[in-house]
């Protein structure tokens, strides 16, 4: 009701929901106020071990049309999976990427010095980096499963792990039971993750599903090797430092591969790598402004 009135009072002629699956609740409101454009926004899939949250997902999915009157999506992928083959093979699903500041994320050797020094990490010392969420989702549980294996190889390795979430107690549990407690960083919701990349020498995503993986264009913008599941898109590899490894692969295939990623690539920048790809917010932004207009 709240919502529906502000809509109402607010006149809008657009409104555009970024919720998957539960857009089809704030975009019913959209139509009862009247408003002209409801864009339902597809950013993310489904996997089968999150069975619970899938179930609810599948009982929504029919109804992510009924009160939209556009689609949209941050992948091919992730329209086919909302919106169905039909609507993209149609033409009926904008994509639009999901882009990035990309001086923002370039590489640089002061940064990374001191944001290291800052974090007291050693020269010498590995640092595998994480940013996500503690959900089901972002896999948290096989991830320390194998930064455990990576640390049986090198003890001169470090994990960090940023973002916040309610599986973030159980993750940092799991790190004792190991005695990685001295080895593995949480760094919690953080407003300076451009420069924390600095500090990474690889990146780390074993995903149980993705949409894209934003944190990946991020990533390989800094010029990081990334290791990642085969469960993010391929729309995401933006150069030949991008790896996918499947999640039932052995820990030590994993360990073997961020391993050798953290050796085998000297950092750069690699920004125009985000640009040629179509990750660019400065053009991705005029892109939607005229999508805007000629929806109107």
């Amino acid at each position: 009701k709240e919502l529906t009135k502000v809509l109402k009072e607010g006149k809008y002629k657009i409104v555009h929901s970024h919720i998957n699956t539960l857009s089809v609740f704030p975009l019913y409101c959209a139509k009862k106020a009247k408003v002209p454009v409801r864009i339902a926004h597809s950013h993310s899939t489904t996997n089968k071990k999150e069975w619970k949250k899938n179930l609810m997902k599948q009982m929504l999915k029919p109804f992510s049309k009924l009160f939209a009157t556009d689609y949209f999506a941050c992948t091919e992928y992730a329209g086919r999976w909302l919106f169905g083959d039909k609507e993209f093979d149609k033409g009926n699903i904008y994509v639009l990427n999901n882009a990035i500041e990309v001086d923002k994320f370039k590489y640089d050797e002061k940064i990374r010095k001191l944001k290291r020094k800052e974090l007291e990490i050693k020269d010498n010392q590995i640092v595998i980096g994480h940013i996500g969420r503690f959900v089901a989702q972002k896999n948290h549980t096989f991830l320390i499963d194998i930064f455990n294996e990576v640390h049986k190889q090198n003890k001169n390795t470090i994990l960090l792990l940023i973002g916040q979430g309610p599986l973030q107690e159980e993750i940092k549990a799991k790190v004792n039971d190991f005695g990685l407690k001295e080895s593995v960083i949480f760094l919690g919701q953080r407003n300076d993750v451009n420069e924390l990349y600095q500090a990474m020498d690889v990146f780390l995503l074993p995903s149980l599903y993705e949409g894209l993986g934003m944190v990946l264009i991020e990533a390989q913008c800094n010029g990081l090797p990334c290791v990642c599941s085969t469960e993010v898109p391929i729309v995401a590899k933006l150069n030949e430092n991008l790896n996918f490894l499947d999640l039932n692969s052995s820990l030590k295939f994993w360990a073997d591969e961020i391993l050798r990623s953290s050796k085998s690539f000297g950092r750069f920048d690699c920004s125009i790598y985000v640009k040629q790809s179509g990750f660019d917010i400065e053009k991705e932004t005029k892109s939607l402004e005229k999508k805007y207009k000629a929806l109107l």
